[in-house]
């Protein structure tokens, strides 16, 4: 199973997300193998915190002409709009793109732009799975935004939205900082409930 994280806005977490379902897939004792082709270098930035902090490894690579030797793995793959070759050559050989969408206008807009790309990237006749989910979403119930946005997606007929939202918190972020995922960081905690089952909901008869 190949998944490509990705979106042209910048911010929308998606190297924290890729992240921390490297780590839960890990923690279900599956394979998994990370491809970081961004140029920001997030991942890798993070994956060397955890050797030096000694935590299991997270493996990760940079070329993407590797991943034919990795099929039989969970392959993640974070991807930025400033490599776009490497983008849509990821989006050609992925089973399926996961969309993270921060709440706002602008947002909206850059995942339309970025399914544009999508559709661009691959043949007519490839069966390739579009998933999007509200991330940093609003805290505060009397917010509207995280809401509208979601309705918003759902308004896309070619991708599916899944009903399970990160919020925006800050034990996210540290999940970088430290090198750690948020069920190492605060398995009990609110964040960790809500990723887990994002997780779950992503991966449930696929692993």
């Amino acid at each position: 199973m190949i998944t490509v994280i990705a979106n042209l806005k910048g911010g929308s977490g998606k190297s924290t997300v890729l992240f921390n379902l490297a780590l839960w897939l890990k923690e279900q004792g599956e394979s998994v193998i990370t491809f970081d082709l961004d140029p920001q270098g997030t991942l890798s930035d993070v994956a060397d915190v955890r050797k030096d902090e000694e935590l299991e490894v997270l493996d990760v690579l940079t070329d993407i002409n590797e991943i034919a030797n990795h099929l039989d793995k969970n392959v993640l793959i974070d991807v930025g709009a400033s490599n776009m070759n490497d983008m849509k050559a990821a989006i050609k050989a992925a089973d399926r793109v996961l969309i993270p969408v921060s709440p706002s206008q602008p947002d909206l807009w850059a995942t339309q732009r970025f399914l544009k790309i999508v559709k661009e990237s691959v043949n007519e006749d490839k069966s390739l799975e579009l998933l999007a989910f509200v991330n940093r979403a609003d805290t505060h119930r009397m917010v509207r935004e995280s809401d509208e946005t979601e309705e918003a997606l759902n308004s896309i007929k070619s991708i599916e939205v899944i009903p399970h939202r990160l919020c925006q918190r800050t034990m996210f972020r540290r999940t970088l900082s430290e090198g750690m995922s948020i069920n190492e960081i605060a398995p009990n905690s609110k964040s960790a409930k809500e990723f887990n089952t994002l997780a779950t909901a992503l991966y449930a008869d696929k692993t």
